[in-house]
């Protein structure tokens, strides 16, 4: 058998980024109109919100990753612990194969069925290594899934609940375009209501 080596895989909690535009059309002549218009001291009913700054001070965005990424290392603790008893195991394990073949080369055993019997102590023994791999690859597999899922879940929950935040302030119908600046090359100050937004989410958390 060959030896078996248990990688514990981490996974990068990767930023939770949410796209929240509720309408958006690319118009060729929107910078100038937009300049005509700020020229006069006036803005367009449109808005921009900084989601990186959101996810950084939403207070669920914060607790929610702060508590699903000491959920995995917790899980992912568990399984190294398990991964290095299975290699202290296995290691123990290649040393009577070690042994059994020095007994054999030395005609060590009192007779050809204590040598069969201790034959097949360490085939079995090599089944139950091989079964407890797999056994670790799988729970390996499955936290790595779960946690993708969770991930999965939080970006949902983050998306409805900043859109149903901005339903909400916009429920006047003042701006006509509430974009990402994600999608922006530029933008003029007077656009971004990122703290308001954020004020507004974290006042709804609370309650």
């Amino acid at each position: 058998m060959n030896k078996i080596s248990i990688i514990v895989e981490s996974i990068l909690a990767a930023g939770v980024v949410a796209l929240f535009i509720l309408f958006f059309t690319v118009n060729p002549w929107a910078k100038k109109a937009g300049e005509a218009v700020e020229a006069q001291g006036e803005l367009l009913p449109i808005a921009v919100v900084n989601t990186d700054s959101i996810l950084q001070h939403y207070t669920l965005a914060v607790e929610s990753s702060d508590k699903l990424q000491a959920q995995y290392e917790e899980s992912m603790v568990k399984l190294d612990t398990k991964a290095k008893a299975f290699q202290k195991e296995y290691e123990t394990f290649q040393q009577d194969v070690i042994n059994f073949q020095k007994k054999v080369e030395a005609g060590a055993f009192l007779s050809r069925e204590r040598a069969e019997s201790e034959q097949a102590r360490l085939q079995k023994k090599e089944q139950q290594l091989m079964a407890k791999q797999q056994e670790l690859e799988n729970l390996r597999q499955q936290l790595s899934s779960d946690f993708m899922n969770q991930q999965a879940a939080l970006t949902q929950q983050l998306q409805d609940s900043v859109q149903a935040c901005l339903r909400d302030m916009n429920a006047d119908g003042h701006y006509h375009l509430i974009l990402n600046d994600a999608v922006l090359l530029n933008k003029t100050a007077g656009y971004d209501i990122t703290d308001e937004v954020i004020e507004a989410l974290n006042a709804r958390y609370t309650k």
